[in-house]
């Protein structure tokens, strides 16, 4: 059975080889249980790390730009990049619910 993985990398700039400022992951395995806030590291250093780790890309934040008199305002993180990875799982061995 495959089942998919996302990852959020929140980059510095729009470029997929800037540097991951913030993240989140969701396992939708099973197998993995992890929250956001339970590292401390990043688990790639650019968005580029992970597309070299088999993740694929599927979405990135449209490129809006600021709004005179707002460009030193700070409010949701604006470099949002959205991968998956699909993952194939043994549902019988791993007590993965199907």
């Amino acid at each position: 059975m495959k089942r998919q993985n996302v990852l959020v990398l929140y980059l510095g700039d729009s470029a997929l080889d800037s540097a991951v400022i913030a993240w989140s992951y969701w396992d939708g395995t099973g197998t993995v249980w992890r929250m956001a806030g339970d590292e401390n590291e990043a688990p790639y250093p650019t968005g580029i790390a992970a597309l070299r780790d088999g993740w694929r890309l599927f979405q990135t934040s449209q490129l809006i730009p600021h709004y005179p008199g707002t460009e030193t305002q700070t409010s949701y993180l604006k470099y949002e990049f959205l991968f998956e990875q699909i993952v194939d799982v043994d549902v019988a061995a791993e007590g993965v619910a199907p």
